[in-house]
């Protein structure tokens, strides 16, 4: 009986000793995944965020890429709220033609300073530079100032040890299979020319890079000038991005890579961390950088995440992974009723398209176009569950209606065209006619889209603004919608010759949305017969 006993005891406590690994376990996975959350801060599509502090303010942009007007630019007091202040470009530059990437925005001797990438009419990705008084602009444009055959992308200015003025840029040789190394050349005081010869920094040798580093910034303290560089794949549903640091005592090297490298990885909430400038409040250290949120993915973007860091003991830096700096108000509902004489700032249309709009008693007017996508505005998504309405006035003469957006050869929309409503789906450029339903007399139509899950769509519309209709009964997938490095737009399209045009009131966006605000649940009817 003791030898049972006994046995039965060492069972016992053998039992609890599993649980209790297994609880411990559990709970330092849960402290792991819990101390590397960062704050969101800039929710949406802003990749590559750049910060910069200009008096008591702090000014921030990011990347529009093929969105149009380019460069959005925040303003904040406190680094976590910030509100839009307009747009570095408003037309484009003369030399550019598309690809708008990776501005900087700096400040030095009473000049706000943009770098920024764009490729060039006939050539390939340049790093240029525009110059203002003041933040919020208005912009000059001071034109390339590297152009290299593989392309030259991600400009960042520094001045060394000894006040010298140099620019860092990454050569963009992955595009063509080749090393992606980091440049810095000493550069005029005017910003309009690089001058003297370029020297390599580093580039990606470490493993977890895979020959690929970019989005240089770098800061000095102390003895050390740190960059903070990004590496791997930084796009996409199959990115693969982080964020390393490396020093040097001398801004020209030679320069080493920490051992611990990446600083930021992928976690529970946020993949692909990376492409930021660090800022200082307060006599604090942060950074602010983009990734991808896990449950949006590319659907979303590439949002704006504020990360603490420190100094250390040794002469490097780590970062604090907290999620607390400062109360941010999350917005869960937009509202456009097309009050102002222009579109707001959260709107943006296609660099390739000739978008002509115009807006009075609260009405926006959308010129058509006749290509398969037609001419569109969308603003990004900020939730993976969402949904957006639009009343379209009887008076349009185009095709016009409420899509999802991808590019100007991928989208889906509805459209009420006379006394039809219209599913199309375009994808690479072909369109297709996926639902149609016959509507009464011309009448203010209110289209709906509702989206789960980020790609499952149903539409709806209704013509007495109460009852509503399903326009395809079964989900459509915008799976294919996002380009390699944009997110999906949700908005509005006009599409037919342009002479032709739409008109839009009331453009709602809800975020996540609960109770009364899904239209799949109350007053929404199944598709009816066609008439």
């Amino acid at each position: 009986m003791n030898k049972v006993f006994g046995a039965g005891a060492f069972i016992l406590t053998d039992m609890l000793s599993n649980m209790m690994r297994l609880f411990l376990s559990l709970t330092l996975l849960l402290f792991i995944f819990s101390g590397h959350s960062q704050q969101l801060v800039l929710p949406g599509d802003h990749p590559d965020p750049s910060v910069v502090k200009i008096g008591n303010e702090y000014w921030a942009v990011g990347t529009t890429s093929n969105w149009f007007p380019a460069f959005p630019i925040y303003r904040s007091s406190d680094l976590v709220n910030w509100k839009p202040a307009g747009h570095v470009f408003t037309k484009l530059p003369g030399w550019a033609d598309y690809y708008l990437w990776a501005p900087e925005i700096t400040y030095d001797n009473g000049k706000v300073y943009m770098y920024y990438t764009a490729h060039k009419k006939g050539g390939n990705l340049c790093i240029a530079a525009a110059v203002a008084d003041k933040p919020e602009g208005p912009y000059k444009d001071l034109g390339p100032l590297m152009c290299q055959d593989h392309g030259s992308i991600d400009a960042f200015p520094m001045r060394d040890e000894n006040g010298k003025l140099y620019m860092i840029w990454k050569e963009d040789g992955n595009s063509v299979g080749k090393p992606t190394p980091i440049w810095a050349a000493e550069m005029k005081e005017d910003r309009t020319a690089l001058t003297g010869e370029k020297k390599e920094l580093f580039r990606g040798d470490a493993a977890w890079e895979k020959g690929l580093v970019e989005g240089v910034s770098i800061i000095r303290q102390n003895e050390y000038f740190y960059a903070f560089y990004a590496a791997a794949a930084c796009c996409g549903k199959s990115c693969s991005y982080g964020t390393g640091i490396a020093r040097a005592r001398n801004l020209l090297g030679p320069w080493e890579k920490y051992p611990g490298n990446p600083v930021l990885a992928a976690n529970m909430e946020w993949k692909c961390p990376g492409h930021g400038t660090p800022v200082k409040k307060d006599g604090k250290h942060y950074f602010l950088y983009h990734a991808y949120s896990t449950s949006t993915g590319a659907y979303g973007g590439r949002q704006g995440l504020l990360n603490e860091f420190e100094f250390t003991p040794d002469g490097w830096l780590r970062f604090l992974n907290g999620n607390d700096y400062g109360k941010t108000v999350k917005t869960q509902k937009t509202v456009d009723r097309f009050s102002d004489q222009q579109l707001s700032g959260n709107w943006h249309w296609s660099i390739f398209q000739h978008v002509q709009y115009k807006i009075a008693n609260n009405t926006l007017k959308l010129s058509a176009l006749p290509s398969a996508s037609g001419a569109y505005v969308g603003q990004s998504v900020l939730a993976g569950n969402y949904f957006a309405e639009v009343t379209v006035q009887k008076n349009s003469t185009s095709q016009a209606g409420l899509a999802l957006i991808g590019d100007d050869k991928n989208i889906l929309y509805a459209v009420v065209d006379g006394n039809a409503i219209r599913l199309i789906q375009v994808k690479k450029n072909e369109a297709q006619v996926i639902a149609e339903e016959k509507i009464g007399q011309p009448a203010n139509v209110k289209v709906r889209a509702q989206v789960k899950n980020n790609t499952e769509v149903t539409f709806a519309y209704s013509e007495d603004g109460v009852k509503f209709h399903v326009l395809n009964s079964t989900t459509t997938d915008i799976s294919y919608l996002p380009p390699w490095d944009r997110a999906v737009r949700v908005g509005l399209v006009s599409k037919g010759p342009v002479e032709k045009a739409a008109f839009f009131k009331d453009f709602i966006l809800v975020n996540e949305p609960t109770g009364n605000e899904q239209f799949a649940i109350g007053n929404t009817a199944p598709s009816r017969p066609s008439r």
